[in-house]
């Protein structure tokens, strides 16, 4: 979290976003956030999760055109988790700072289940999963901005590619290859049968799954405009990365995934030759973020961090393939 947000905050700020959400002192506790405050609370018997984000990271707007989309999701019958209006009937409460900023309350029900078990991660699994992003898209494909104003980023907005400018004076060549990668990206076509509102970070860290195996997916805050295939290639990403046998189980879980996707969603085939590039724009930007904002000296070679950076600035730089998995 950025350090001027976090410093922002005190328990002042929470009083008042309880306040205007009807919650009871005794009923909400603090959970991890990475980039926001969150907290799981009870209301009326039923589980909530209450976040405080910041108008340093989001303006007003863009978090109301987040839940707007969230909600359209929801009413489709996606597995997501909708947001709930505060007591003054609003999608977004702004609670000043006291330094001319806000912090910007939401709320959305608990997701039902728990983070994925071994047990389920397994080819009936791996078609829901595809089940679930292929009627996100399929919903997109129709959706329209309750308000014009709400409008969100697109994929190569400046803000969503923030690693370029640090990438420029590294003293490598991955800031060419990004380069090179985005110029072929951004010459994509951006039909409405290939392109629309996507989640960008749908990754089993962000939803839960009931004792059905039912998926119910959060955390929507860096969702944007963008290729569907790019959602398809960020969920790969983080279903290979970091396993020894990564090339082994691509296909394991691509075929199923995809055979699911394809019943809720219509997304011609020929899209699936791009997934190596976007895989490739989600490997160059999450090198440079832990590059760019952790200390390498701090990772253990066995950490997440030191095994995904193990060789990965020389796979980048040869324009090694993420997987060697041929679409």
């Amino acid at each position: 979290m950025e350090p001027i947000i976090r410093n922002r905050y005190n328990d002042e700020i929470l009083a008042e976003a309880r306040q205007r959400y009807g919650i009871d002192e005794d009923k909400i506790q603090l959970l991890d956030g990475f980039e926001s405050f969150m907290f799981a609370y009870k209301k009326n018997d039923a589980d909530y999760i209450l976040r405080l984000s910041h108008s340093r990271r989001r303006t007003p707007d863009m978090i109301r055109g987040e839940v707007d989309w969230i909600n359209y999701l929801a009413a489709g019958g996606a597995g997501v988790a909708k947001a709930v209006l505060s007591d003054n009937g609003a999608l977004v409460e702004l609670i000043d700072d006291g330094e001319g900023d806000q912090f910007l309350a939401t709320a959305f029900v608990k997701a039902k289940g728990a983070p994925v078990r071994k047990g389920f991660w397994d080819e009936p699994f791996f078609e829901n999963y595809g089940r679930l992003l292929g009627r996100i898209h399929r919903l997109s494909k129709s959706y329209t901005l309750a308000n014009p104003s709400w409008h969100r980023g697109s994929w190569n907005d400046a803000a969503n590619l923030s690693i370029r400018e640090y990438l420029e004076n590294d003293g490598t060549l991955v800031g060419e290859r990004n380069e090179a990668l985005i110029a072929y990206l951004e010459a994509l076509p951006q039909d409405p049968d290939s392109f629309g509102m996507i989640h960008q970070d749908a990754h089993a860290g962000n939803f839960f799954v009931d004792d059905d195996g039912q998926i119910t997916l959060f955390d929507f805050d860096d969702c944007l405009y963008g290729h569907f295939v790019y959602d398809l290639a960020m969920v790969l990403f983080y279903a290979v990365t970091n396993r020894e046998d990564a090339d082994e189980f691509a296909p394991v879980f691509w075929e199923p995934f995809w055979r699911g996707y394809c019943e809720e969603n219509e997304l011609d085939s020929s899209w699936l030759k791009e997934i190596p590039h976007f895989m490739k724009l989600r490997e160059i930007d999450l090198y440079a973020v832990l590059m760019r904002d952790y200390s390498p000296e701090t990772w253990g070679a066995d950490s997440w961090p030191g095994r995904y950076m193990n060789g990965r600035l020389q796979r980048i730089e040869q324009g090694i393939p993420y997987i060697s998995m041929t679409f």
